[in-house]
């Protein structure tokens, strides 16, 4: 067990609040810093792979989780012409294996509750813009208004891929994606059962259905729906929003009753950049989340990630009573497996979110035949369910989670895995 520090959060996301809720338990003093009057998810719904159902076990939030979101067993994937793109069943890896599809509201709200009981502290209507240094030493929070806090020995930067502050931490740039997705919460018709069901057209559509469960244990059940479209286009689609509900009900007619009582403003804009952090720290400042690494959500990856990093930053501060050590073993921890997933996203997404008509040709023609070779198969399969650490290594939700390093007391170089 390493000494407690005193510990500054920014951002009350997914990331943020796993994190305070964990060092908080282990002894730490932390205040969690917020720019909205309130904390509030943003955002429609999101997978939870076993990964990330790993790291929620360790914080005592899973059977809650699972128990308002809806259980997804398969990706499926077809183009235009009716084409098998791809048909993913988890099971096919392991029988024990699946994701849960969760609001982000009933994902936060199970991650409040737990932070609340940390007691740790929250501060509102903060907008950080840099980090100072007191008199003492400490590093120091200023907001958009000159205001300072007190001092604090670590920084967890967990305010998301729009990070004002990572820019301290490194040199990497971010690179914006062309494509991004309009999304909306509708009520789920059951259009497909357990399943990420995609329709695609060449590389510049993509349509998404996800159940992903009910707000609250009363309410009705939820699927979060997506459209692929250009940043840049948005005031387009929404002048032609009629001609586009009709484009949905004729590329996807299920979808046709859902899309019918919309308007364009029932949908939210999000956008994509690549960007990775080579070392997720300098100073008394480190980077988890989406201020890490941040990436197109074409595997489903983002908020898995983000506990896994809140998890790994815990254990390492656990492991050592030196703050620079423990920073280091965090990013040792985080390393392989944030670049697998960093290089398998930026590499796929072209495939689905681009101009190109030759890369959806192959996409079409090879990515459901390649799961013929056992091998291959095994491997998209672990692509999803978010176990690859390397091109030919792996590892299982429970190693990623850390959950043998929670249950023992290993030293600091037992921590770092070998795969």
């Amino acid at each position: 067990m390493g000494r407690s520090f005193d510990i500054a959060i920014i951002g009350a996301g997914v990331g943020g609040l796993a994190a305070a809720t964990l060092l908080r338990r282990a002894g730490h003093r932390v205040v969690v810093y917020e720019r909205f009057a309130a904390a509030r998810p943003i955002g429609s719904g999101l997978m939870l792979q076993p990964t990330g159902l790993a790291a929620l076990e360790r914080l005592g939030l899973r059977a809650s989780i699972e128990a308002l979101g809806a259980r997804i067993d398969r990706l499926h994937g077809l183009n235009a012409r009716g084409g098998l793109v791809f048909d993913l069943n988890y099971a096919d890896l392991d029988p024990a294996f699946y994701a849960i599809g969760i609001h982000r509201t009933a994902l936060h709200a199970a991650l409040w509750g737990a932070f609340a009981e940390s007691g740790a502290a929250i501060e509102t209507g903060w907008t950080i813009v840099d980090i100072g240094t007191g008199a003492d030493g400490r590093a120091r929070l200023i907001d958009d208004g000159g205001r300072t806090s007190p001092g604090f020995e670590l920084i967890v930067d967990a305010s998301g891929a729009r990070s004002s502050l990572r820019r301290l931490a490194t040199q990497s740039k971010a690179r914006p994606f062309a494509y991004g997705a309009v999304w909306a919460s509708i009520p789920d018709l059951a259009v497909a059962p357990a399943t990420l069901a995609q329709r695609y057209v060449a590389a510049r559509i993509m349509i998404g259905h996800l159940p992903v469960g009910r707000i609250s244990a009363d309410s009705a059940p939820l699927a979060a729906f997506f459209w692929s479209l250009k940043p840049a286009e948005h005031p387009a689609w929404r002048t032609g929003f009629d001609d586009w509900r009709k484009q949905v009900a004729q590329l996807w007619p299920a979808l046709a009753p859902v899309v019918a009582p919309l308007g364009p403003d029932d949908f939210t804009l999000a956008t994509y950049m690549q960007f990775t952090a080579r070392r997720p720290f300098r100073g008394p400042l480190a980077l988890i989340g989406d201020a890490a690494h941040a990436t197109s959500p074409q595997l489903g990856q983002g908020a898995n990630s983000a506990l896994l990093d809140a998890l790994a930053l815990g254990d390492a501060l656990d492991a050592t009573g030196d703050m620079a050590q423990a920073l280091d073993l965090y990013a040792r921890l985080r390393r392989k497996h944030v670049r697998f997933y960093q290089f398998a996203s930026a590499a796929m997404t072209p495939f689905f979110q681009s101009d190109s008509r030759l890369l959806a040709e192959v996409r079409d023609l090879a990515f459901h035949r390649l799961k013929i070779i056992p091998w291959l198969r095994r491997e998209m399969l672990r692509t999803l369910a978010g176990l690859k650490t390397g091109l030919v290594a792996s590892a299982t939700p429970g190693e990623l989670a850390g959950t043998a390093r929670a249950a023992s007391n290993v030293g600091v170089d037992a921590l770092v895995p070998m795969g």
